[in-house]
């Protein structure tokens, strides 16, 4: 088969960053590619598609019900639009207009980041708490749980965790006091895999809504995602997302996703019809799933560290620079291989190095965030057979 990308004049590239959406996430798996094609021949009813992947993703997770989105980013717009709305047809027909609803969400001030935007979306104003001295040096504390317990008030529709190993304080304390005010509590957890442990680690731990990225780690197709939590707050999700352009006579949601009897009417197309996830996409993310959680994740960390190894091995020596492997599974579940440069005796910075790199043929993406140490990653997630050699022949070329 011809390479599809340059019968379209698109360079591919080698990516060592990881599964990032800017560098087109993972690279599935022959049984997923194979399914989403299977998938594509047919049509079925979203609806009832669904809700069999709600009840596949809640016997994984330990979750009530689950939701295919497409994307985490998407999981947080749906699950607060969820948490706004509950089961009122009148307030999903009024988002992002959120006037006399609950519209606020509390979350600690260093958890903020670019993709809570897709939580704004819905129409809510996030309220922050605490300050993270502990960040900028000043000091070490962070947001504490009695300041989101100050935070909450009539007009609070959840509380936004987003999961980190520093994030502080710990989920079960969020949960405990958001709970008690009656407050549902929603994970972003898009990078939290693996362990596939973290699954159903979050709904141990209390939270009401989940969300996943389906593209990264699981391995399925970038334009997918995991919620889990709630039957109905997930019932929530999927009236607000999908397609509602049918007859109310006609109309026959499958009942274990949508219970119709709750409802006065059905509503319009919500907030999240522009999110829509088609049926290859449900599919292909079901089995990655299911491939994900049958790996067994002593091989997979055997698998990327040898191809590490094999990158450093044939990188050899370099000038003005050292390689060293950073394998160690309580801080990480993924390693990385990091090139220490000696900027001065090298005449550029990492960040040269890593422009350099990727303005190469082929392109090496290589991952710059601890540039201002002198420090370039590499990571395994999303290289091929043969990409080690090509790097280290390129940092050879470039390091001497």
């Amino acid at each position: 088969m011809p390479d599809v990308y340059e019968s379209l004049g698109v360079p591919t590239i080698i990516n060592a960053v990881g599964p990032a959406t800017r560098l087109s996430g993972s690279i599935m798996a022959p049984q997923v590619v194979a399914a989403m094609t299977a998938a594509s021949q047919h049509c079925v009813d979203i609806a009832r598609l669904q809700a069999r992947a709600s009840e596949l993703i809640a016997e994984v997770t330990g979750a009530e019900a689950g939701y295919v989105t497409s994307g985490a980013a998407a999981g947080l717009l749906l699950g607060t639009a969820a948490c706004v709305t509950g089961l009122d047809p009148l307030k999903m027909n009024r988002l992002p207009d959120t006037t006399g609803m609950k519209n606020e969400v509390v979350m600690a001030r260093s958890q903020r980041n670019f993709y809570d935007h897709a939580v704004r979306t819905a129409g809510v104003t996030l309220v922050e708490v605490g300050i993270a001295d502990r960040f900028s040096g000043a000091g070490i504390r962070d947001a504490e749980a009695w300041e989101f317990d100050a935070a909450i008030n009539e007009r609070t529709a959840a509380v936004l965790f987003v999961s980190y190993a520093h994030s502080e304080p710990a989920l079960p304390e969020v949960v405990e006091l958001a709970h008690a005010r009656d407050v549902p509590v929603i994970v972003d957890a898009a990078g939290q895999l693996p362990p596939a442990s973290n699954l159903h680690r979050f709904i141990d731990e209390g939270a009401d809504l989940v969300a996943f990225s389906g593209g990264k780690a699981i391995r399925g197709p970038q334009s997918s995602g995991i919620l889990c939590g709630r039957r109905d707050l997930i019932s929530a999700v999927a009236l607000q997302h999908l397609d509602q352009d049918v007859l109310s006579e006609l109309w026959e949601p499958p009942p274990s996703l949508i219970d119709r009897s709750q409802l006065p009417g059905a509503p319009q197309h919500g907030i999240g019809r522009p999110c829509k996830v088609g049926k290859e996409e449900i599919v292909g993310l079901l089995t990655a799933l299911e491939l994900f959680v049958q790996e067994d994740p002593d091989q997979r960390w055997r698998d990327w560290t040898q191809m590490l190894e094999a990158l450093k091995d044939a990188a050899g020596e370099l000038g003005n620079a050292e390689l060293g492997l950073v394998a160690d599974r309580k801080r990480s579940d993924v390693p990385t291989l990091q090139l220490e440069l000696d900027e001065e005796g090298a005449g550029i910075t990492a960040l040269d190095l890593v422009l350099q790199l990727q303005q190469g043929d082929p392109a090496i993406y290589a991952d710059a965030s601890l540039r201002s140490e002198g420090l370039v990653a590499f990571r395994p997630m999303c290289l091929r057979r043969g990409d080690p050699e090509a790097i280290a022949a390129r940092l050879r070329q470039l390091l001497g």
